[in-house]
């Protein structure tokens, strides 16, 4: 149980996260945010706060921000269409009744010869009961609502649609979400230097563990090792090379512990790494607990694991990695599984290195992906002007078809990878 809590709350971290990246800066650029939700399919949960739902959904492959413009508004309202009007003080229509216009007696109800609810704000038509049938305009309230079958959806002016922002309001609300998972990441590594401490290269000994070769030699923490059999030690790198080198072989060990040199023999375990038999003798780097040196820990590690991501989707792309190395959310879950047993810090930088990866994934320049939409915001800055909508939306669609067909694939390795 405690595995599946740690992959819900690493995930949906990394979802509300990268989707809260989207949603501040698309807000800040005055963007309709409809709905803000956390993964696909059917709702399990929503709630609607100011002028957007928050959902929670069934599938936990992903999430998104749905903003006004980017599908098909809403239902056009045709000529010829007889519709209920209710009006503000400021005699505005706030509220547009498509049915059941019954239920409001008091809505002037038109027949429409002319509406725009996006550009001009205005509905022209002529008044039930009028006996000059003249025609009359009616101005719509920026805030006005659509009511359909007794549901409320806000009108999205053009000014409040995406595609009305400028390049750079745009670029950045998309970029914001990726933007975000490296910012977690790095908030992340910080917190793992402040509360855990940071790796320092002194010769000192950090946490022993129980069963460890160390403890049995009766060395202990904070133990200062001067020289490994004769080698003189001038940081942790040197005493980790020298353990490695000799599995199985007793190393005299000469310290300083509390004033006193000590000498003591250690005998390092065997351990097989990477098809290669190395010592170990069962004791932790020492860490150092600074929180301004915790902040370029976080920096450093944050560009460190971006690079190492790199280089394996080099690797991928070179063929030099199969498809079968990919993991979906099985495989995902199955190594949250095996990194929870190790401890909270453990699981913590998991979480981080999870995010880089999401970010890093998302800007690939891939159809339906943060980085496929950024990729023809870089076209539309070169050609001038954006590429046609539909067309533009079908590419996505082709995208986040395949995108689907390859979760499926990948997820149905991990299966038969674990549990077959």
């Amino acid at each position: 149980m405690s595995t599946v809590i740690a992959f819900i709350v690493i995930f949906g971290a990394l979802v509300f996260f990268h989707e809260l990246g989207h949603f501040i800066f698309a807000k800040r650029a005055g963007i309709l945010c409809r709905e803000f939700a956390i993964g696909f399919g059917p709702k399990i949960f929503s709630h609607k706060k100011g002028e957007t739902i928050y959902t929670l959904r069934l599938l936990p492959i992903g999430g998104f921000v749905r903003m006004a413009g980017e599908d098909p508004e809403m239902v056009e309202i045709k000529p010829g269409y007889r519709i209920g009007l209710l009006f503000n003080e400021k005699e505005e229509a706030e509220k547009v009744i498509l049915t059941n216009k019954e239920k409001y007696p008091d809505a002037r109800v038109v027949e429409v010869e002319h509406a725009d609810i996006e550009h001009k704000l205005v509905i022209k038509g002529y008044v039930e009961g009028d006996e000059e049938e003249r025609l009359q305009s009616f101005p719509i309230s920026p805030k006005a609502v659509l009511v359909e079958n007794g549901t409320e959806t806000l009108i999205a002016p053009y000014d409040r649609q995406f595609a009305s922002k400028t390049l750079w309001q745009r670029t950045m609300a998309i970029f914001a979400g990726p933007m975000m998972n490296f910012i977690l990441a790095f908030v992340v590594f910080v917190l793992i230097g402040i509360l855990q401490g940071i790796p320092t290269n002194d010769p000192v000994l950090g946490k022993l563990t129980e069963d460890g070769a160390a403890m049995e030699a009766g060395l202990k923490e904070g133990d200062y090792i001067q020289s490994v059999d004769g080698a003189e030690i001038s940081g942790w790198s040197d005493v980790v090379e020298i353990i490695r080198k000799h599995p199985n072989k007793e190393l005299q060990f000469s310290l300083e512990r509390d004033g006193k040199e000590l000498q003591l023999p250690v005998t390092p375990k065997v351990q097989e790494a990477d098809g290669e038999k190395i010592g170990i003798i069962g004791v932790f780097q020492p860490m150092e607990k600074s929180p301004f040196k915790a902040i370029s820990h976080g920096a450093k590690e944050t560009y460190l694991w971006t690079k190492e991501i790199f280089v394996m989707l080099g690797k991928l792309v070179t063929g030099q990695f199969s498809i079968d190395a990919l993991s979906g959310p099985v495989g995902i879950y199955v190594s949250t599984d095996t990194v929870a047993k190790s401890g909270i810090f453990y699981l913590m930088k998991w979480a981080a290195i999870l995010s880089i990866n999401l970010g890093i994934m998302n800007l690939l320049p891939i159809p339906a992906l943060d980085g496929g939409r950024l990729m023809f915001f870089a076209v539309e800055a070169v050609r001038g002007k954006p590429i046609d909508r539909h067309k533009e939306g079908m590419v996505h669609f082709i995208g986040f078809a395949l995108l689907m067909l390859l979760m499926l694939v990948v997820t149905w390795n991990d299966i038969q990878r674990f549990f077959l």
